[in-house]
């Protein structure tokens, strides 16, 4: 969830139904526990709550909001079984159905949530609450072309959402829609300039060049001391883009240093524990396990792993420009079958990895080919760009031994620079800090190495730098690897046409460039960085 869902709902509660057949005191614990909820006050919310449904415990009104406080403190199975209490009583509102979806999601079965949403969008076609929930739903679910029509709807039924807007702006630039994407967010600003989303989702288009007069705009608003957090943050790394734009490095390099000091305070990160995680990792997979028999399982899928800003989504829209294959961009369903062993197991990977058969290893191998399948529908086979997975290398050699595993590298300097520069919708703690983004770099760099060193036919260490150097040579190489005929599309990758829903969505599009390294033009600012990661 990103920051400007975090503090800012689209949606407002439907009126809830009239409560004549309540008593006076159940229906003022009810109002009571309203109120709170209204104050994200969950525990206040929940004691008043008890006092109702100890009242009227079958009373659908008090069953609903009862239903909203679970879900929102994360008990969504006991919500989803108020929520069917409250079914049997009464025709649901756009509200019920919306908690009715939450607590699907949120106990995991998020085709049925979406489901929900559309029948809150059929039953309700006037609701840009119901919209927006389902634009919602769909993005997280990489249905962005779906995500996008759900999103223009919302805006068309409530077009003074600043909040659908930027959504909305972001959906379009995955799609390739850029123009379109600029006219979201510069509509937003046009009344709104204290939208520090809308400013940053221009920023991260990379290729909108900010004039002076959205410079001033921007200064101006970072003076504002009424301006909220959440907005100051993130308006601050696109008013640093601004200054990379007029070539003032210098205010550029303050204004990353107190916007991401600002970002860490509420994304905290501790690198000797990452660190230790890893390696505890590491060592489990790197003992004696035996993974799946079938040598071929997984030959469909191409993992893209990597630090964010190394090149991976170029790799992947080289791939994806290939007759074969489907990019699916980012996935969370390996660490999500990861996840759901651990459960079942009642330990933490990687604790059971030893005690795993072979027949367990090819069953989870199976369920990530099950849950990804939707990828290969068209194309036999696909891509998972998911960086942070090259922590689970091991695991990925031990349920899919025919998977390949490319891990994308850049210069050290470009990478720790390009991630401090840049606002991440969820995940990577780590790159709020320039020491941490180097210590994380290390781990990372080890981690491959060791995982290359014993299975070299199945990681590729792919360099940004050398694709662009010679592309051709490179890209005849990259899928050669893969197991790929080289076909001319893939030198033509901008070209492709497919949602990229990461922050290069807009620089993929353009033909291949040599001129991207920027970490000369902040000189000596970053010698303490090249120092520590040996390039001083």
């Amino acid at each position: 969830m990103s920051p400007i869902e975090r503090n800012e709902d689209a949606g407002h509660p439907a009126a809830a139904p009239a409560r004549e057949a309540l008593a006076p005191r159940a229906r003022a614990l009810l109002r009571e526990a309203e109120q709170h909820l209204a104050r994200n006050r969950l525990k206040d919310a929940a004691r008043a709550l008890t006092g109702a449904l100890a009242l009227a415990p079958h009373d659908p009104d008090v069953l609903r909001v009862h239903a909203t406080c679970l879900n929102r403190i994360g008990r969504h199975s006991e919500a989803l079984a108020a929520l069917r209490l409250v079914l049997e009583k009464t025709q649901p509102d756009v509200e019920m159905l919306d908690q009715l979806a939450r607590a699907q999601s949120g106990g995991g079965d998020k085709t049925a949530a979406i489901a929900t949403w559309r029948r809150a969008c059929d039953d309700f076609p006037e609701s840009a609450q119901a919209w927006f929930n389902l634009a919602r739903a769909l993005s997280a679910d990489a249905e962005v072309e779906d995500a996008a029509a759900a999103f223009e709807r919302a805006v068309a039924l409530a077009p003074d959402n600043r909040v659908a807007r930027v959504m909305l702006g972001d959906a379009l630039a995955q799609l390739g829609r850029i123009d379109a994407a600029v006219a979201q967010y510069r509509e937003v600003l046009h009344t709104r300039p204290d939208t520090g989303h809308a400013w940053w989702g221009l920023a991260n288009l990379k290729t909108v060049r900010f004039d002076a007069t959205d410079l001033a705009r921007m200064q101006a608003e970072m003076r504002r001391g009424d301006l909220p957090e959440h907005h100051r943050v993130v308006l601050g790394f696109a008013l640093a883009k601004a200054f990379e734009d007029h070539d003032r490095y210098a205010d550029a390099y303050a204004m990353l240093l107190d916007a991401n000091r600002r970002m860490r305070r509420d994304v905290p990160w501790n690198g000797l524990r990452f660190r230790s995680a890893v390696a505890e990792v590491r060592e489990a997979m790197a003992g004696p396990i035996a993974g799946a028999k079938a040598a071929d399982l997984g030959r469909e899928v191409i993992f893209v792993v990597s630090l964010p800003r190394s090149g991976s989504t170029l790799v992947e829209q080289i791939l994806a420009a290939h007759s074969q294959v489907e990019g699916a961009s980012e996935l969370s369903d390996l660490e999500q079958v990861l996840r759901g062993e651990s459960l079942r197991r009642r330990i933490e990977f990687p604790g059971w990895a030893a005690a795993a058969t072979p027949g367990d290893w090819e069953r989870l191998g199976r369920e990530y080919l099950e849950r990804t399948a939707r990828w290969r529908a068209q194309k036999p086979r696909s891509t998972d760009k998911t960086p942070g997975n090259w922590v689970y290398i091991g695991a990925i050699l031990a349920m899919l031994p025919g998977a390949c595993i490319i891990d994308c590298q850049r210069d050290p300097v470009e990478t720790a620079l390009s991630c401090f520069r840049q606002v991440f919708a969820a995940g990577q703690a780590f790159s709020y800090d320039l020491a941490d983004i180097a210590d994380y770099l290390e781990v990372h760099n080890e981690t491959v190495a060791f995982w290359r060193a014993l299975a070299p036919e199945r990681v590729r260490i792919q360099s940004y730098e050398a694709i662009v150097s010679d592309p051709e040579a490179e890209i005849r190489s990259l899928l050669a690897f893969c197991g790929l005929p080289f076909e001319s599309e893939c030198l033509a990758f901008h070209e492709a046409r497919r949602a990229v829903r990461t922050a290069s969505a807009a620089q993929i599009r353009q033909p291949l460039r040599r001129d991207t390294a920027r970490s000369t033009r902040y000189g000596n600012l970053l010698d303490p960085l090249r120092k520590r990661l040996g390039k001083g």
